[in-house]
């Protein structure tokens, strides 16, 4: 249940392959390089338990990364090659990273980075200033598996409510690789047909949860990996036939692009290999989702579940259509909807969504009160990912909100307290509040409500110099797209911004 194990099997299987490059990796490649990146990383003083950190856009050099801290022991923490340097570092440096691999693309940022524990660093795809050549290191290193493999683990950041990113910490297996399947790789294989003659498309960000875990639950179970430098609507169809691809993953918004295209260029492209279109990440529109089902069949499959791995459900689309809007049953853990005050409610009832395991499944890093806030306070084997929904009647999970008013656009979390506390720093505001208005293409817009200083003069000039304002100090995708010029914002007497007036204003 590792690559080494079809690598002495089928060495010249392929293990991934770019779209659009054809640039290949076997599985006897992929075993021989994660070895030697192992025993660099070894001789480099990483020890299990340590943290490595990936800075890449989607490389096949990440999967070889990926599989070396697993078979090492370690932590992988990839990181999102758009934020701001600023944005980087904290991650590295929170993770407590002692390695930090970045791709020779990412060269502005990684020289830029200030993360003084890391010692120990490596760049690929070209040289950067301060960082060993990936390529010379591991050619330098021997290419047979380490003695010790003991299994590593993802710690991947997810944002709360305060706009500062944690990492999600699982412990690590206490197995050697190969000795046991993950949970998602068994959940790939049994809920979405994952084996080896698996090709699966990947055309999202390799340093996202879902990307990443997928692929290396392909690879575990022997398939192939079909990696898209980014999404493209034409080329995504384009790729399934080249590679005849067998499975997809696509958040909704990728849906609506594909269904953008016109009727002649989407008939150009065989995509009848396609068997499974997996979908999570965001909540799909029901009429979107329709629509696919329409053009590709009944093959859609959507799961709901998080970057915390702490429970998943699931559906195929003949249930779905008998039952639109929901995102499934339970098949890892069991959900659980909750009153406010801790109380279980009955089929029906709204309220906050929970998985119930056999034991804490993660831990929010260096955020023990975070930790302790996703736990049910009676059963603490029980966590929410901060959804409200319900059950109906047959057990099937609808979601209707989110608590912490986290903007989804486009299959990505935007946490709106991070551009408030830009733009609480800019001369021209006042007060500020942000959340997520209605988009058709992306699902949600970040849109701003900005009571101006005195002085200040609203209108479509200042609203670009805020919109650039905020692209200057943190990644672009979290600015706003439109400024709303306010007289003032809805706040308690505590002072607390109350969006659910916001929103309920913004509907008006």
């Amino acid at each position: 249940m590792y690559p080494g194990t079809y690598a002495a099997q089928t060495p010249d299987r392929i293990a991934a392959v770019m779209a659009g490059t054809g640039e290949r990796v076997s599985y006897g490649e992929l075993e021989r390089r994660s070895a030697r990146l192992a025993h660099v990383l070894h001789d480099g003083g990483l020890r299990p338990g340590d943290v490595v950190a990936l800075l890449t856009e989607n490389s096949l050099r990440a999967l070889e990364v990926y599989w070396a801290a697993l078979r090492s022991g370690l932590y992988i923490t990839a990181v999102n090659y758009r934020l701001k340097p600023d944005e980087v570092a904290y991650i590295v440096n929170d993770s407590g990273a002692a390695a930090l691999i970045v791709s020779a693309e990412q060269a502005a940022t990684a020289t830029a980075l200030r993360v003084p524990a890391v010692t120990f660093r490596l760049a690929f795809g070209g040289a950067v200033p301060g960082y060993d050549r990936y390529e010379e290191t591991i050619a330098a290193a021997p290419d047979t598996p380490p003695d010790d493999q003991p299994h590593g683990a993802t710690m991947l950041y997810s944002s709360g409510t305060t706009g500062r990113p944690k990492g999600v910490r699982s412990p690590l297996p206490g197995v050697q690789v190969g000795e046991s399947a993950e949970s998602l790789v068994e959940l790939a294989r049994l809920a979405f047909g994952f084996n080896t003659a698996t090709v699966y498309l990947s055309p999202g960000p390799i340093y996202h949860a879902a990307p990443l875990r997928f692929c290396g639950a392909v690879q575990a179970l022997g398939g192939t990996v079909v990696m898209m430098k980014r999404f493209d609507a034409e080329q995504a169809l384009q790729a399934i036939g080249d590679q005849r691809a067998t499975h997809a993953q696509f958040v909704p918004t990728m849906f609506v692009r594909m269904l953008q295209l016109p009727p002649e260029v989407r008939r150009q492209y065989d995509i009848s290999s396609l068997r499974v279109a997996i979908h999570a990440a965001a909540p799909c529109p029901v009429e979107v989702k329709q629509k696919m089902i329409e053009w590709w069949g009944p093959i859609l499959v959507e799961y709901y579940a998080g970057t915390e791995g702490n429970g998943m459900t699931a559906i195929d689309s003949s249930t779905w259509l008998t039952k639109p809007g929901t995102v499934g049953r339970p098949i890892l853990g069991t959900v659980r909807i909750c009153a406010d005050d801790g109380t279980e409610l009955p089929a029906g009832q709204t309220g906050g969504v929970y998985f119930e395991r056999d034991e804490v499944p993660f831990t929010y890093h260096n955020d023990p009160a975070k930790t302790q806030a996703s736990q049910h306070a009676a059963h603490p084997t029980w966590t929410t990912l901060g959804d409200i929904g319900y059950l109906d009647e047959d057990g099937f999970l609808f979601l209707t909100d989110r608590k912490a008013f986290t903007i989804i656009s486009g299959g990505v979390n935007i946490y709106p307290q991070e551009t408030e506390n830009v733009l609480a720093l800019h001369p021209a505001v006042y007060d500020v509040a942000v959340i997520g208005v209605p988009d058709p293409e992306m699902g949600e817009a970040v849109a701003a409500f900005v009571q101006p200083a005195a002085g200040a003069v609203p209108g479509p000039k200042l609203e670009q110099e805020i919109i650039a304002f905020v692209k200057s100090k943190i990644a672009s995708f979290k600015a706003p797209r439109t400024v709303y010029f306010v007289d003032d914002l809805p706040r308690s007497e505590a002072g607390k911004l109350v969006k659910a007036d916001l929103k309920a204003r913004y509907a008006r």
